[in-house]
């Protein structure tokens, strides 16, 4: 099940967070920069967060469609160019540039896309539209989903649970007789999730044939309010009415001092093992289809999770709960073969997590802000770091480094400066260069810890639910004497595409 043992380097770096003329990242000219920019430093990993459409508070951890993709993310310049939008549609306001401002894009993007969905249904694009039907028929998921959000449209945008009961329920004729009604609706949701997965799949081959293979994320678990649960209420342990018996958390830590309280709905492991974790294969195969390796967020769920009261206020009363382990994992394999697999494996780990990632034989991550200011067996330290795995600066829960740097205390800073014998005057860049060095096999930094960015360019403060996810990066950023920068790193230690290749070529050939 594990990674290749290559040694290689990338950028972490969400598609909202990329430059566009129209708010928010998108899969367009400048994803495709970016691409360019991480061939010419001599990388081959670009890592993203989860791609679905987002929920509340903007997040990408948090979605009504799991296996759909953010229709956000379509660039309205490639609608364009496939004739499916006049030029003069792609006019837009002048949003921020430095952040997405996302009510302001959404009511924008999503104009545009019902007109662009018309002018498919109505053939202006024969090939695209031959392409959305074959789209459809082969991804059940896709009417699944945008029937689920066109219901919830025509009920005022209402929980799943507060439908009618017989909607609520999933009885046949009443869904039939919803779908007939909601027709327009569905096939308008569809053309969106299709929009964006006609532009990703040619991103990708992009991606490909620049030697660029992308690392995405799966969530360990679900939104409640979400296509997911109430199509297979019976893969989580809800009552009759949809309501949870317990929901997911995580104890106190580094992050909060009460826990995180979640919310999520739990898993019911049990009914899932029944018939092969079939819920779990749908999920990871449809992942797959996407992207290249995996990072299984919150792996230590899977040996035990913390399960807490429904009413409880945080989650400082909960409870760990054995998790479904090795079973799941075997059932993966025997559906979809080598799973290529990153366990973030962050937060209250034990020998039991340990041994579960280790018996699959997976890559754990090791996050450099966290390996200073306790001693030498520090696991996160790069001296114990060990090569199955992936060290990072800083991941999208942390602050920027530079953020990091200028908040945490004089004994941390004094820490790393002695370990790394450096002042502290460069200290971004001395940390990308002590991750560079690691054994690990791969080491992947986020984008604004290149940039040497402050902590107003920190993606999300976890446990704070508003504000978050609005980072952008302009295309200036993407300059070859940065490229140069890393490809001087990542030549130096190992990790460029050009020196791993150099490194197979037997000598006179």
């Amino acid at each position: 099940m594990s990674t290749s043992s290559q040694r290689a380097a990338g950028i972490l770096l969400h598609p909202t967070s990329l430059p566009s003329r129209h708010g928010v990242g998108d899969l367009g000219e400048g994803a495709r920069r970016f691409i360019d920019w991480l061939a010419e430093a001599g990388l081959s990993r670009w890592q993203v967060l989860p791609l679905v459409p987002a929920g509340p508070g903007d997040s990408p951890y948090a979605t009504q469609a799991a296996l759909a993709g953010h229709p956000l993310l379509v660039d309205l310049h490639g609608l364009a160019a496939a004739d499916l939008l006049p030029d003069d549609a792609l006019a837009a306001p002048a949003f921020p540039i430095d952040a997405c401002d996302f009510p302001a894009v959404t009511a924008f993007k999503e104009a545009r896309l019902t007109l662009a969905a018309e002018a498919l249904w109505a053939g202006r694009n024969p090939v695209w539209k031959a392409d959305f039907e074959a789209f459809v028929h082969e991804h059940a998921w896709a009417t699944e989903a945008a029937t689920f959000l066109a219901l919830k449209e025509a009920h005022g945008g209402a929980a799943w649970w507060d439908w009618p009961a017989p909607l609520r329920d999933r009885e046949t004729n009443a869904l039939a007789a919803a779908v007939g009604a909601q027709r327009g609706a569905i096939d308008r949701h569809l053309a969106r999730f299709y929009f964006f997965e006609r532009q990703w799949r040619e991103l990708r081959a992009y991606a490909h044939e620049r030697g660029i293979t992308i690392i995405g994320d799966v969530p360990i678990y679900v939104d409640r309010d979400s296509v997911d649960v109430w199509e297979r209420r019976d893969q989580f342990r809800l009552d009759a009415a949809g309501n949870p018996e317990a929901v997911a958390g995580v104890p106190p830590d580094f992050f909060s001092k009460t826990g995180q309280l979640w919310g999520n709905p739990l898993y019911a492991w049990d009914r899932m093992a029944a018939d092969g974790h079939g819920w779990w294969v749908r999920r990871m195969r449809r992942a797959l289809e996407q992207v290249d390796l995996v990072r299984l967020d919150h792996f230590r769920g899977f040996s035990a999770y913390w399960e807490v009261p429904a009413d409880a206020p945080d989650a400082t009363s909960g409870r760990w709960v054995k998790g479904p382990g090795r079973a799941l994992f075997d059932d993966l394999s025997r559906a979809l073969g080598s799973l290529p697999l990153i366990a973030e494996d962050l937060g209250v780990i034990d020998d039991d997590v340990e041994s579960l990632r280790d018996g699959l034989a997976l890559p754990g991550m090791r996050i450099l802000q966290f390996a200073f200011g306790e001693d030498a067996a520090h696991p996160f330290l790069p001296h114990n770091h060990r090569a199955r795995s992936v060290v990072y600066t800083a991941t999208h829960d942390n602050d920027t480094t530079l953020g990091w740097w200028q908040t945490t205390t004089e004994a941390v800073r004094d820490h790393v400066r002695r370990y790394l014998a450096v002042s502290g005057h460069d200290i971004v860049w001395d940390l990308i260069r002590a991750s560079y060095a690691s054994v690990a096999d791969l080491a992947v930094t986020p984008l604004q810890d290149v940039l040497c960015l402050d902590g107003g360019a920190r993606m999300n403060v976890p446990g704070i639910a508003e504000g978050n996810w609005r980072w952008r990066v302009r295309m200036a950023a993407f300059n070859q004497p940065l490229a140069m920068r890393l490809r001087a790193l990542a030549t130096l230690y190992g990790r460029s595409v050009t020196t791993s290749r150099e490194r197979r070529t037997p000598t006179g050939q």
